[in-house]
């Protein structure tokens, strides 16, 4: 694409060097190998739930490593099912080569970034808000009046990476109202529920009254008063602002879930918890306010702490199927019933904090021979079943005479006190 655009002229109308535009072609054509990348996941996952004959999936995965898939009709259905068109909400950016770029301390101490401009061989300085210079490959933004400059930076160096891992094994259930629950009944990240609760309210009130605007602004425009029109657009239907609150409630909602993250790891070498990457379908039909809140769950926030943190630190991180494991009673081993923050356990009498007992379930899960992480749930359900079952029958016949008070309190334990 580049050589073609040289060649026919295409990158006169572009109005910047040479450089500028190749980096910034260069890091879109990433952008969708990385797009394309994910989507061929889904689709290898789906060539082995699909058949289990070697041959054939040896088949389809070196068709679909060599980019051959559209010659395969499943292949080629898959892909147009996961590759979905990309879309860029960056608009105003350009990449800068390390080479291109310098930066400069004034008498005053302040640090200035000198990129090559429009003309040759004229540079173009923004102060920078920062003492530390920017290094390597850049990106700059023209973000609300601001440039803003992104660059890499060596994790290894920041101070939390300097902090050393725990020595426990620890399983971590991810919640709503905490980012995490550990398996030691700890809770971290108190405060993700409150802040995705009142993020979600506060978004309904705003669409409702922006949509009131939109349509006063829509009946002036039918009236023909075009002046009422504009001024509603320009004046109360902006994006400035809600762009500026939505990303210091992003900022804010990645601080309550790192610093979980790093609470677990302060006490864990080895962290074991479920695969967040993965999609889950719910059966129950929920309400609105309901769908709206789970809908900003940041599940994937918290799976990228995850790798993150325990990557910098120096701890594992273990994941395993999930499959069940909010619905079975971790002593026992028999599914249950789960209500709210509560799992009761029909077979103990026990009612368990639902998030403990599944992140103790997780922790179990990791050295369970027979479910593996890609095991599908009906399998890991009959896999639980088959051991119920197998339990049951090695228990003693039950006696039909009837039981004394002792008894029965020896057999069906106080619920409240398992409980606590």
């Amino acid at each position: 694409m580049r050589d073609r655009w040289l060649a026919d002229g295409t990158h006169m109308q572009f109005g910047v060097l040479a450089n500028a535009w190749k980096e910034t072609v260069r890091d879109a054509m990433a952008d969708i190998g990385a797009n394309l990348a994910a989507a061929k996941v889904e689709v290898r996952r789906g060539i082995i739930r699909r058949t289990n004959d070697p041959a054939e999936r040896k088949r389809m995965f070196t068709a679909l490593k060599a980019d051959r898939w559209a010659e395969d009709p499943f292949l080629a259905r898959q892909m147009r099912k996961h590759w979905k068109r990309g879309r860029n909400r960056t608009h105003d950016q350009i990449v800068v080569r390390a080479d291109q770029h310098h930066t400069v301390v004034d008498g005053r101490g302040r640090l200035w970034l000198a990129v090559p401009g429009l003309e040759r061989r004229r540079m173009v300085r923004s102060p920078l808000s920062t003492t530390v210079a920017p290094t390597g490959t850049l990106r700059l933004i023209l973000r609300g009046g601001r440039v803003e400059v992104h660059y890499q930076i060596d994790a290894s160096q920041l101070r939390s990476s300097q902090r050393p891992c725990g020595e426990a094994t620890v399983g971590v259930d991810k919640g709503y109202t905490e980012a995490l629950t550990d398996s030691d009944g700890v809770h971290h990240g108190c405060g993700l529920g409150e802040l995705l609760a009142g993020e979600s309210d506060r978004l309904k009130e705003r669409n409702r009254r922006r949509a009131k605007l939109r349509s006063i602004a829509s009946s002036a425009a039918l009236r023909g008063d075009h002046a009422k029109a504009h001024r509603i657009k320009v004046n109360n239907l902006g994006t400035v602002k809600r762009d500026r609150q939505a990303a210091r409630h992003r900022a804010r909602v990645r601080t309550e879930i790192f610093t979980a993250v790093h609470r677990v790891v302060d006490k864990a070498a080895t962290v074991v918890a479920e695969d967040l990457t993965k999609s889950f379908a719910g059966r129950k039909t929920l309400g609105k306010n309901l769908n709206r809140r789970l809908a900003a769950w940041t599940k994937g926030v918290t799976a990228e702490a995850l790798t993150n943190v325990s990557e910098r630190r120096g701890s594992a991180l273990v994941h395993v199927n999930a499959a069940y494991t909010s619905q079975t009673c971790h002593r026992c081993g028999r599914l249950g019933r789960r209500s709210g923050d509560r799992f009761h356990c029909t077979w103990c009498g026990v009612v368990w904090q639902a998030d403990v007992n599944a992140a103790i379930n997780i922790l179990q899960r990791a050295g369970d021979p027979d479910i593996a992480l890609h095991t599908p749930h009906h399998t890991v359900r009959q896999i639980l079943q088959d051991r119920t079952d197998r339990h049951r029958a090695r228990l003693p016949v039950q006696d039909s005479s009837p039981a004394t008070p002792a008894e029965r309190r020896a057999n069906h334990p106080n619920r409240s006190a398992m409980s606590n």
